[in-house]
């Protein structure tokens, strides 16, 4: 099979536990696929949220706290300790990571985002795995805006996968994929298998919330497979409480929902990187 450049997203409610505590279980079984796949001789990098519910667990603080300098101090503390984590069981199946947090600035000035594209291919190219999240503990913008501009990460993790040129995005979330109904709500709802095009219509039926822990829904997956398809990508939606489903992906199996890579438009995207 020839060798791929992937982007995998996980969201805070797949690397967490109702009670906010690390799902160590899930992310050992994340970092053991995700090395079996650059052992295979892909690249990987993997965009990771988590970093505010891992810090508030961390600090045995009761909720999660309403002012922004409490969440931005719980996202320092967080991101330390996933950081930890991740490096242990990447470690342990034989792999580096490399640590990339951005906020949206970085993504918008012409110069960071060359400077960033350059650290991502000389990581990728020296055989490390990159571990992207926004800068929490910095940008206020995800943490305030209502109408966030990265959705837990799901529109971050398409705008990595396009500065990497990416040949695939993969969104591991606490869902199967885009259902024709609510499935939490409707039992007759039916999984979407196969998306060619992103309309109207199903931007409706993503309408929605995301879980306590997380900040995205399917809304925002939405929005962010329509924008990586645009730019010559496969993305895909699947469960993550089961890694191995990035196994069955890979190999063309039909788990969540595949969107169909577009024909990209002439000039899409060179004015504004979102």
């Amino acid at each position: 099979m020839e060798k791929q450049r992937i982007v995998v997203k996980v969201g805070t409610s797949t690397l967490t536990e109702e009670n906010g505590a690390m799902n160590f279980r899930t992310i050992d079984k994340l970092a053991q696929v995700l090395s079996a796949l650059h052992n295979e001789g892909n690249q990987v990098v993997l965009v990771s949220s988590g970093a505010i519910a891992v810090g508030v667990n961390k600090m045995r603080l009761p909720v999660k706290p309403k002012n922004v300098c409490m969440k931005q101090a719980a996202a320092a503390v967080g991101q330390c300790e996933l950081m930890h984590i991740y490096d242990k069981c990447f470690g342990e199946y034989g792999n580096i990571i490399g640590q990339i947090l951005l906020t949206a600035e970085d993504i918008a000035v012409k110069e960071k985002r060359r400077n960033l594209k350059n650290t991502f291919e000389a990581l990728l190219e020296n055989g490390m795995i990159p571990i992207v999240n926004e800068n929490d503990s910095v940008s206020h913008a995800e943490i305030e805006s209502e109408k966030k501009v990265f959705g837990d990460n799901d529109m971050l993790s398409a705008i990595v996968a396009k500065l990497c040129e990416a040949d695939r995005l993969i969104i591991l979330s606490d869902i199967e994929g885009l259902y024709n109904g609510n499935p939490r709500e409707q039992e007759d709802a039916e999984l979407i298998h196969s998306v060619s095009e992103i309309t109207e219509e199903l931007k409706q039926l993503a309408a929605g919330s995301g879980s306590n822990r997380g900040t995205g829904g399917m809304i925002t997956k939405l929005e962010a497979a329509e924008y990586a398809t645009l730019h010559g990508m496969d993305v895909h939606i699947a469960h993550g409480n089961d890694p191995e489903n990035i196994y069955k992906i890979i190999e063309e199996q039909p788990v969540g929902t595949h969107f169909h890579r577009q024909r990209v438009p002439k000039g899409y995207g060179k004015k504004d990187m979102r």
